[in-house]
Formats: structure tokens, sequence, C-alpha cells
């Protein structure tokens, strides 16, 4: 492969090698493009995330950020999706425009400020003395025009798509799931219209129906977490090619570290509902886009996200056009990035093994190079 600048040149087993240029021998290891997270939460970090909001300050929570973009750079992750600071605004406009300026090291993002939630819905510190007036972790809206509104004073302060928070809370009785909708189909159509006239898009929380249905119909560009879908809305989804970003990392990791007995079989339980959904989406033809949801659980350490769609179901080969194909259309950068290919930006990793027999091989990031710029080596 001939780099040149920040894109690839030339690639194949022979390549041109120009007077002066470096030879970068990466030994015994497999070629990738850049991984993609299309799911990730860089202002959040394991411990109690409400609480996160309410004792760490913007500033604070903005240099832990700096420090998990970089984290995630190093684990192969040269592109993310950041889905809600959590409270925090606008913040994760300034990590990415210091990434783009190369000031500080981190993967190219698509950010989208705090996510956007009803009075009383899914982000809105209830359970605290609501004499104290805690802020929500997400930007009120609750109607249709409230939704213009919001997005527009969003995508001002540097938004490049928007994040609704579709249903919440979750709940499962006798063996089935359930959950709250937030938004009429109606309302989300106007949030995905004035995204599109904005230059961006719309993802959704969404963990049931029947918002998950609301979402399809209209026409989201992604249905985050994806639980427990109708029929009906997983036809939406694979003839419109909305992406279903299963997250299975961050289940895993709520039930294996529940705070009470209780917590951890609701967990399980909701886990295991997923993963028999998950594969009802498969035989059906949804497009999966993969997303971890790190920020609970370390940054850096989601790469287990592969792991966890291969033993829930997919094939390596088919995780892998999963993250790096659609993962690529999902951040509207696919004639950028997501293949190695003369034209494209030169991110490219190395792993240790061979991800299409294990992989776990994905969790074994030897090299990285982003735009042409070598971080790990």
């Amino acid at each position: 492969m001939l780099v040149e600048g920040e894109r690839i040149v030339e690639v194949g087993s022979t390549v041109t090698h120009p007077t002066g240029s470096e030879t970068i021998d990466l030994g015994d290891t497999t070629l990738l493009p850049g991984l993609i997270d299309a799911h990730v939460h860089l202002f959040l970090h394991p411990g109690a995330e409400d609480l996160q909001t309410i004792e760490e300050s913007v500033p604070q929570r903005t240099i832990m950020a700096t420090l998990a973009a970089r984290d995630d750079l190093m684990a192969g992750f040269t592109a993310e999706r950041d889905m809600g600071t959590e409270g925090a605004g606008s913040a994760d406009s300034a990590v990415r425009d210091a990434i783009n300026a190369g000031s500080i090291p981190g993967p190219r993002l698509r950010i989208s400020g705090n996510a956007i939630n009803i009075l009383g819905g899914h982000e809105d510190a209830i359970g605290y003395n609501p004499a104290q007036h805690v802020l929500p972790n997400a930007d009120y809206a609750n109607n249709a025009a409230e939704l213009v509104t919001v997005m527009r004073q969003q995508y001002k302060e540097g938004a490049d798509f928007t994040k609704i928070y579709e249903t919440g809370a979750d709940t499962v009785r006798d063996g089935k799931a359930s959950t709250t909708y937030q938004y009429t189909e109606s309302e989300l159509a106007t949030a995905v219209a004035e995204a599109a006239r904005l230059g961006g898009r719309v993802a959704v929380h969404a963990t049931g129906e029947p918002g998950a249905l609301f979402a399809a119909q209209a026409g989201v560009a992604s249905i985050d977490h994806a639980n427990h879908l109708d029929d009906e809305t997983i036809r939406l989804m694979r003839e419109k090619r909305i992406f279903a970003v299963p997250t299975f990392t961050i289940f895993e990791y709520f039930a294996d570290h529940a705070a009470t007995p209780a917590e951890a079989t609701h967990d399980r339980q909701l886990l295991e509902l997923k993963v028999e959904d998950f594969n009802r989406q498969l035989r059906a033809g949804v497009p999966m886009a993969v997303g971890s949801d790190v920020g609970p659980f370390p940054h850096g350490t989601q790469a287990r996200e592969f792991e966890l769609m291969v033993r829930y179901g997919m094939t390596p080969l088919a995780v892998l056009q999963a993250d790096l194909l659609n993962g690529a259309r999902l951040l509207a950068w696919d004639d950028q990035i997501g293949a190695l290919k003369p034209g494209y930006l030169a991110d490219v990793i190395a792993v240790s093994g061979d991800p299409l027999q294990d992989i776990g091989a994905l969790k074994k990031v030897a090299f990285v190079m982003k735009g042409g710029v070598i971080y790990r080596k």
C-alpha cells in the first residue's frame, strides 16, 4: 500500500516506491481499514452515569472525553459516532474540532451534542429530590415544533446529526419486555425532515414497540439498541435500509455489574430476549452496523462488541462488513473510509491474527494510522 499525505494512492501486492518514501514492515499481521464504532459516549466513564453529570463540571468531563477519544483511537477505532454528551451540551464539537485540527489524537467524529428527550423521559434525572431541580442529561422537546427549535440550536452549535430518545424505561414482566414510546411517528418525521434540511440525519434510542415502529415509519437513519422489534418494523428497516445498531456490550456489562441480584436478573432477561430478537432481524435481512455504547464501560475495550455479534449469530465476515461498510454509510463517509482503496483516507490498522478465523483478533491492535499519520506502531 502506498500512502501520500492523508490518502491511499495504491493498493496491491506490489506498489510504487517513490524516492525518499518510508517503508513500514508490519510483519505477520492482518491489515484492515480503521474500525468504526457507531455508538459511543465520549463524555461518560465507568461509574454512576447520572452522578457524573451532577458531580463533574463540563470542563472536567471534556478533558476526560479527550482521553477517551485517545483510548478509542489507540484501540483501532479511527471513526466514531458520539451518541450524546449526556448533559455536556455541545462540548463534543470542541473535541471533534480539536481532533480535526490535529491538536489532540482521536477518531474522526460525527457528533450530536445532547440527545433530545421529553419532559419526564428516559434521561430526565427522575428519582432525585425535585426541589433540587437536577438538570436532565438531554435537551427537552415535547412536540414537533420544540424538536425543530432544539435541533436548530444544536446544529448552530456544531452538531452533525440528531440523537433522539424514543423509548424508556424498560421493564420485563412474565418473560416479555415492555417500554414506553416518547414521540409519535409524525413528530419523528418532522425531526427527520428538519435534519435533512440541515444536512444531517436522525438516530434513535429505541428498545421496543411501538416506538421503534414510529421511528422506522419516519425514516430515521438508525435504530440503536433495536430490541424487541415487531415484524412490521423489521420489514420497514429492511426496505428502507435503516440500520440496527445492537450494542450488545453495554447489555452484557450492565448484567455483569448490576448493583443488586434483582437488577442482574432483569438485565440478564433483557439480554436473552435481545439475542432472540437479533436473530429474527438477521433472518429477515435487517442491515446491521456495529456500535458498542462504550462509556459506561472503559473506552478502548469496545472490540468486545465484535465477539458478541459473532457469538449471537453473525459470521466474522458479516460483522466486519457491518462495521466497515455499513458503519461508513451510517456516518456518511462511505466514499472516504471503511475500505483500503485508492483515493480513500489512509485510516489503516494492523492486528495480530486473522479476524475472519477469530474475530477476537480485533482486540490485538498492533498498528494504527489515521489520515496518513501513525498513532500506534
